[in-house]
C-alpha cells in the first residue's frame, strides 16, 4: 500500500520552486539527450493525480498488472464502502439499549415527535417519559405550543426515524445512527482527496468509526451529531468545487510546443469559472448545519474564508501576478451569493411548519404584544419569527446555570470532563466482588486517539505555518470553526460532546501525521531524489520504521475503543473493571 505523505504532494503551497519555471531550460534541452530532474508539473499543482500501490506490493501479491489496475479502480469506493459497513454494524447494534430517554433525549425525542405529527413542537407534561417508554400508543402530543431553543432541521431528522419505527429507542435513534454511519463514509472519501491516496482516506475514516464520542453520539438522539454531518457534507462538497475550479483553470492555461501546461496571467486573472454546483451544495448543507444549531454559522463564516483563500491560491499557481485582485473581481460575489444567500433560505425553509400551522410558540407574536413599531410592513410570521430567535439568543447567552458535567473548552481536547449520558447499578452481580454490577453509556473519545490529535494539530499547525500546506489549513480551519467559538462563552454552560463537530478533523489531523511516519512512496516524484525510494536501503528502513509506528498507533487506538465499548454502549460489566476505565478522576 502506498500513502501519500505530506512531503509528497505540497499543490501550490510548497514553498519550493515550480517544477516548469524552476527548469525551463532543463526541459528544453531534452532534445539533446538532457535528462531533467523529476519534479512536479503545473498540472499536476492545480490538480494532484491520485497515489497508486507501487508495482512491488503487486509483485509480492502475486497480481497481474490488468488486475491490479481493476482493484485499485475498485478501491476507491470499495474501500471506503467496506470501512462504513463496519462502522454501521457497530452503531446499529442493539440500538435500542438503553430502553430509556437518556441525557438530552428527553427533549429532542418528544420535540421530534411532535414536529413530525402536527409540525410545531409542544408542551410535554413532566412526567410523560415513563409512559412513552411503557406504551407509546397511549401518548398524545400536545397542542400546546411549547417553548424551544433549536431550530428544527435535526428534530426533523430524528422525527423521520420515529415515524418509520415508532416512538421508541430505536426509532428515535434510528436516523442520527444513518447519518453517522453516512459520516464515516464520507470521511473516507473526503480524507482520499484530501491526501490523494485510497489507504489514508480509509484510515481516516476507520479513526472516525473507532472514536468513543463519534460512537455515542450517532446512538444518541441529540442535535450534535446531525449538526456534524452537515458541517463534513459542506467541507467535502467544498473539496470537490477546488478540484472542479482548478481544472477549469488547467484546462484554459496554455500548452507549449513541448506539451507542458504554462501559467499565464491573463487566464488566470481573468477566466469567469462560471456556475459552480459544488459550491452551491456546500451553502445548502451549511445552511442545514446552522438550521440545526445555531454554532453552524460560525462554521460558515469559517469555511467561506477558507474557500475564497483556496480561489487565491489556484490563480496565483495558474499564473496571476495579483491573485487577491483576481479574486475579488471574479469570484468573491459569486461565492458569497452561492452560500450566504443559500445558507439563509435554507434556514428559513427549515421553519416552514412554524409558520404554515400557524401555533407555534410566539408565532402570533406580531399580531398580539407586537403590533405597531417601524416594522409592520414585513409579513408577521417574520416579525415573530425574529423576535422568537431574538428571545432565543438571549436564553443562549445567559444560560449560566451550573451542571454537573459542564465543562470549559480548554478541556475538551484532553477529555477533560466527558458527560455521562445513563448510569444504573445492578445489585447482585456474581461477578463482581462488590455484589454489583455498573451500566454507563459515557460520552467521552476513544482517549489514546484524541491525545495523538493533540500532537497531530501541533504538527498540521507547523505543516501550515511553515511549509504552507492546504490541506493543513484545511484541518485546521474545521477544527477552528467548531472549536475556538465556544471561548467566546465560557460563563455559559457547555459540555465536552459539542466537540463531536470537529472530531471528522481531529482523525484528519492524526492521518496526516501518521501519513508522515509512513514516508512518502516509491511513486511520488521528486522525494525520489531525497532517498525515500523504494530499492534505496535508507529508504526503505525509514518506511520499515515509519509503517511500524503508525501501526502500533492504528492499533493501540482500536483496542483503546474496544477496551471502552462497556461504557459507550451500556453493557453492564463488573463495578471494579468499571472503575479501572475511570482514568481520570474527573470522569467520574
Amino acid at each position: 500500500m502506498t500513502s501519500t505523505a505530506p512531503e509528497a504532494r505540497q499543490g501550490e503551497d510548497a514553498g519550493e520552486p515550480h517544477g516548469e519555471e524552476a527548469a525551463s531550460w532543463q526541459q528544453r534541452l531534452r532534445r539533446f539527450g538532457h535528462s531533467p530532474r523529476p519534479g512536479i508539473g503545473l498540472r499536476e499543482r492545480l490538480v494532484p493525480p491520485y497515489a497508486r500501490p507501487g508495482a512491488q506490493l503487486w509483485a509480492v501479491l502475486g497480481t497481474s498488472p490488468p488486475l491490479a489496475a481493476r482493484l485499485v479502480r475498485w478501491s476507491a469506493w470499495g474501500g471506503p464502502l467496506l470501512v462504513a459497513l463496519v462502522a454501521g454494524v457497530l452503531r446499529f447494534w442493539n440500538l435500542g439499549s438503553p430502553h430509556a430517554l437518556i441525557f438530552d433525549e428527553t427533549y429532542y425525542a418528544k420535540d421530534s415527535w411532535a414536529l413530525i405529527n402536527q409540525g410545531y413542537e409542544g408542551n410535554w407534561p413532566k412526567d410523560i417519559d415513563k409512559l412513552i417508554l411503557a406504551d407509546p400508543s397511549k401518548v398524545h402530543v400536545p397542542v400546546d405550543p411549547g417553548y424551544v431553543v433549536h431550530p428544527p432541521v435535526g428534530k426533523w431528522i430524528i422525527g423521520l426515524g420515529e415515524q418509520i419505527f415508532g416512538f421508541t429507542p430505536f426509532g428515535w435513534r434510528f436516523m442520527v445512527a444513518v447519518l453517522g454511519t453516512l459520516s464515516v463514509l464520507m470521511l473516507c472519501r473526503i480524507g482520499r482527496r484530501l491526501f490523494r491516496s485510497t489507504f489514508l482516506g480509509c484510515l481516516a475514516g476507520t479513526l472516525l468509526a473507532v472514536d468513543g464520542l463519534h460512537f455515542v453520539m450517532s446512538r444518541t438522539a441529540l442535535l450534535d451529531l446531525v449538526l456534524m454531518f452537515f458541517v463534513l457534507a459542506a467541507f467535502g462538497a467544498l473539496l470537490i468545487d477546488r478540484d472542479w475550479a482548478r481544472r477549469r483553470l488547467a484546462a484554459a492555461l496554455p500548452v507549449d510546443e513541448e506539451g507542458v501546461l504554462r501559467p499565464d496571467a491573463g487566464v488566470a486573472e481573468n477566466l469567469r469559472l462560471g456556475l459552480r454546483p459544488w459550491r452551491l451544495t456546500a451553502g445548502l448543507m451549511l445552511g442545514l448545519a446552522f438550521a440545526t444549531k445555531w454554532n453552524g454559522l460560525y462554521i460558515l463564516v469559517g469555511f467561506g474564508l477558507m474557500t475564497v483563500l483556496w480561489d487565491v491560491g489556484a490563480r496565483r499557481t495558474a499564473g496571476a501576478i495579483r491573485p487577491y485582485t483576481a479574486v475579488l473581481k471574479r469570484d468573491l460575489l459569486p461565492a458569497f451569493v452561492s452560500t450566504v444567500p443559500v445558507a439563509i433560505l435554507t434556514y428559513l425553509v427549515s421553519w416552514t411548519g412554524w409558520i404554515v400551522t400557524g401555533k407555534g410558540y410566539y408565532r402570533d407574536w406580531a399580531q398580539t404584544e407586537g403590533r405597531g413599531g417601524h416594522w409592520t410592513w414585513l409579513p408577521d410570521w417574520l416579525r415573530s419569527l425574529w423576535h422568537y430567535e431574538y428571545q432565543v439568543y438571549e436564553f443562549h447567552v445567559n444560560l449560566t446555570s451550573g451542571h454537573t458535567y459542564q465543562s470549559n473548552p480548554w478541556s475538551w481536547i484532553v477529555l477533560g470532563r466527558p458527560v455521562s449520558y445513563f448510569w444504573e447499578e445492578q445489585p447482585g452481580c456474581a461477578a463482581s466482588e462488590t455484589g454489583k454490577c455498573s451500566r454507563e453509556v459515557l460520552a467521552i473519545g476513544t482517549p489514546l486517539l484524541w491525545w495523538a490529535a493533540c500532537f497531530a494539530l501541533v504538527y498540521v499547525l507547523w505543516r501550515w505555518f511553515f511549509r504552507r500546506d492546504w490541506r493543513a489549513g484545511a484541518i485546521a480551519c474545521g477544527v477552528a470553526a467548531g472549536w475556538l467559538p465556544w471561548f467566546l462563552y465560557q460563563e455559559r454552560t457547555i459540555f465536552l460532546f459539542y466537540a463531536v463537530v470537529f472530531v471528522p478533523f481531529l482523525c484528519l489531523a492524526v492521518t496526516m501525521m501518521i501519513g508522515a511516519l509512513l514516508g512518502p512512496g516509491a511513486d511520488t516524484g521528486p522525494v525520489r531524489e531525497r532517498g525515500l525510494m523504494s530499492g534505496d536501503p535508507s529508504g526503505e528502513r525509514r518506511r520499515a520504521l515509519g509503517a511500524v509506528a503508525a501501526g502500533v498507533l492504528v492499533l493501540l487506538i482500536i483496542w483503546n475503543f474496544i477496551y471502552f465499548w462497556p461504557i459507550y454502549t451500556g453493557t453492564p460489566i463488573p463495578d471494579g473493571s468499571w472503575r479501572d476505565r475511570m482514568w481520570l478522576d474527573t470522569w467520574i
